[in-house]
């Protein structure tokens, strides 16, 4: 296995990004510290560049590579933020990207992912192998940007647990929990490394959809587990077939767990996000905000931070879910 990333590549991710990213502020709503009796503060990656967390890796990513590789290009697979974020760190390098997207991701993921210039190759994202889609571009030279099972993509992911901790040391608050969405494990693993090396006693929990919480029942089992075929969710953004290898090492050592959500509560969670905080939340990025109904976290009088990992989502989808409410 490849060396799972430590806080010293964190810290060069940092300074790596320093200048290009939003750093990302904490903030709160007095009606859901109310609600749950709790200092809840959120931190809203849904303001970052292309709107999610993911530049942050994916830039770090290209910028590990070197002169060489960057000119044969990069190909990537995503659902639709890693994609943004790939597709963006590409054009900034001015080099050519191949995005495999499903074909039944957000159009407004896939116009975005276009606009930056990137050319986007469909696929089925229950038939189809992803790797099977982009080999033929590795095989021309192309470089593999993973979406999260790579150690300079998880260390610039981690760079929002360095920036978080930060801020909340800035407002004389110690984080008892800091709870992050969860896929492939890219953005909790990252996160947990930065947290766990400031605050060794702060929890870091994953959050998943339920029916795709592969991470919560590999923690479990011990060892990777799969997700069962023949379901679906509106977080788009998780919908991973199992973790990581580098990514559940690290979430193995460093989660206190991992919870699963439904579509209702991910939905309700989207509809606090806009009441309370004045967000517009994608789906899966919302995870986090639902986990704190779950009952599985302790939070009376308890500090703890809320990852939003992001905010691309289409009108319709967005207006249908506020509309249910």
């Amino acid at each position: 296995m490849t060396t799972p990333p430590g806080i010293a590549d964190i810290h060069a991710a940092a300074a790596r990004l320093s200048g290009l990213i939003v750093e990302t502020p904490l903030i709160e709503s007095q009606e859901l510290n109310k609600r749950f009796g709790a200092r809840i503060l959120f931190k809203p990656e849904t303001l970052q560049r292309t709107g999610s967390f993911k530049f942050r890796g994916a830039y770090n990513k290209l910028s590990s590579l070197s002169e060489a590789e960057r000119s044969r290009g990069v190909v990537a697979f995503s659902s639709g933020n890693h994609a943004q974020g790939v597709a963006a760190s590409a054009a900034m390098f001015g080099v050519k990207a191949v995005i495999a997207m499903p074909a039944d991701a957000p159009a407004m993921k896939v116009g975005n992912v276009r606009k930056m210039g990137a050319e986007v190759v469909p696929f089925d994202r229950f038939r189809d192998d992803r790797m099977a889609v982009v080999r033929p571009y590795i095989e021309k030279g192309m470089v593999l940007v993973p979406p999260f099972d790579d150690p300079a993509i998880i260390a610039g992911q981690g760079t929002i647990g360095l920036e978080l901790m930060r801020q909340a040391r800035a407002l004389g608050i110690g984080l008892d929990a800091v709870i992050v969405p969860c896929g492939g494990g890219g953005l909790s693993s990252g996160i947990s490394v930065a947290v766990k090396d400031a605050s060794p006693d702060t929890a870091v929990w994953a959050v998943e959809p339920e029916h795709f919480d592969d991470t919560r029942r590999s923690l479990a089992a011990g060892t990777r587990v799969s997700n069962e075929p023949g379901h679906d969710s509106i977080c788009d953004a998780l919908l991973t077939a199992e973790p990581g290898v580098i990514t559940f090492e690290i979430n193995r050592r460093n989660l206190a767990g991992a919870i699963a959500v439904s579509d209702q509560a991910a939905a309700q969670a989207m509809r606090d996000a806009m009441a309370y905080l004045k967000l517009v939340v994608e789906p899966g990025g919302c995870v986090g905000l639902a986990a704190l109904s779950s009952g599985e976290i302790e939070l009376s009088g308890k500090n703890v931070a809320v990852v939003l990992s992001g905010g691309n989502v289409d009108f319709g989808t967005y207006a249908g879910i506020m509309a249910a409410a």
